[in-house]
């Protein structure tokens, strides 16, 4: 759906690529009765009535020169994904193609803090952690460039395999077989994590970064994205996620940060998990109805929980019962794609 002859082009050749057939409308009404029955609904960015929700998936598509708009128009018009043109045009190709014929594949769930400190790393290491107790394969991913590398929360910095700077000049699709037997182990489980050292890193391309996961979705029955707060890491990871949690405080503030954040997430669904803590001004129920989210669960406060982190020992701690119990919980209630 466009009225843009050039971004039309762009999206006729990645079609021919991927062996599909193309329908191109100008507008909503003009869509109305293909979107139900369409595999895919590809939204032009100069397109800006609101799509009806909840049926075929959306895919913004749009040209280098849109920036940020674009993924403020992604969020608001609640699209699925988001394809950068002509950068993304490979994976907009392979998408295409799996959209016709789709595989089993696994799960992608994101983790990412309401606000600053809200614990959403321990989260996601001690749910990764429980995962790989009950069996499943699952793959913990560092969704944050700048956080200084969730490696060192497992004490893992010196365990051999790939890290993502190691992955930046891939390109093509990437064979999950190769990716697991690459990555680094730590608590029964293969993770992907930024360096964690003092080393300047350049970064890795969202294209790329699309491609790792699409591997790790067909390699995996779970893999867990600990999502950065920042714009970047927003936009590059939390698109991929076929769920999300958000992981809050009971404080007022933290309340009104997550209301925020939630405006820059795409619109897959989206649970909360509220941290407990001694002197919490609001209960989790409260925060859950304030900011609008189903509470998937609370987490408990652990002791020294932060000391653990700095020495390495995260994974100590979530062994301890009340940490299984809410790990169980939240996977239960997050997850429940992979049982």
């Amino acid at each position: 759906m466009t009225g843009s002859d050039v971004l039309r082009g762009e999206v006729e050749r990645v079609v021919a690529a991927s062996g599909g057939q193309l329908r191109t409308v100008a507008d909503i009404r003009q869509a109305a009765p293909f979107w139900g029955t369409a595999a895919v609904v590809l939204l032009g960015s100069d397109i800006r009535e609101l799509p009806p929700r909840g049926r075929s998936p959306a895919v913004l598509v749009g040209l280098t020169g849109d920036g940020d708009s674009l993924w403020h128009l992604a969020a608001v018009i609640g699209a699925e994904r988001v394809a950068v043109l002509p950068e993304a045009a490979s994976w907009l190709a392979e998408y295409l193609s799996r959209s016709r014929a789709p595989e089993s594949g696994g799960f992608v769930l994101g983790i990412v803090g309401g606000c600053g400190g809200a614990g959403a790393s321990t989260a996601a290491v001690w749910l990764a952690h429980a995962a790989a107790r009950e069996g499943l394969r699952v793959l913990l991913v560092d969704g944050d460039p700048w956080g200084g590398g969730l490696e060192l929360a497992l004490a893992a910095e010196e365990t051999p395999g790939l890290r993502w700077p190691d992955l930046a000049d891939a390109s093509g699709t990437i064979d999950p077989r190769q990716l697991a037997d690459s990555l680094p182990l730590a608590g029964g489980f293969p993770f992907l994590s930024w360096p964690g050292n003092k080393e300047r890193h350049s970064g890795v391309e969202q294209t790329v970064v699309a491609g790792v996961l699409d591997a790790a979705r067909r390699g995996f029955e779970l893999v867990l994205v600990d999502i950065g707060r920042g714009p970047e890491a927003l936009r590059t990871f939390a698109w991929d996620c076929d769920r999300i949690i958000v992981v809050a405080p009971a404080l007022l503030r933290a309340a009104v940060a997550t209301a925020r954040l939630l405006q820059d997430l795409p619109a897959v669904e989206t649970v909360l998990v509220v941290r407990g803590r001694p002197g919490a001004s609001l209960d989790a129920g409260l925060i859950a109805e304030s900011v609008g989210l189903p509470l998937a669960g609370i987490m408990p406060d652990v002791r020294r929980a932060a000391a653990a982190t700095e020495l390495g020992r995260l994974l100590d701690t979530g062994r301890q019962r009340n940490v299984r119990r809410f790990a169980g919980m939240v996977l239960d209630f997050g997850a429940g794609a992979t049982g």
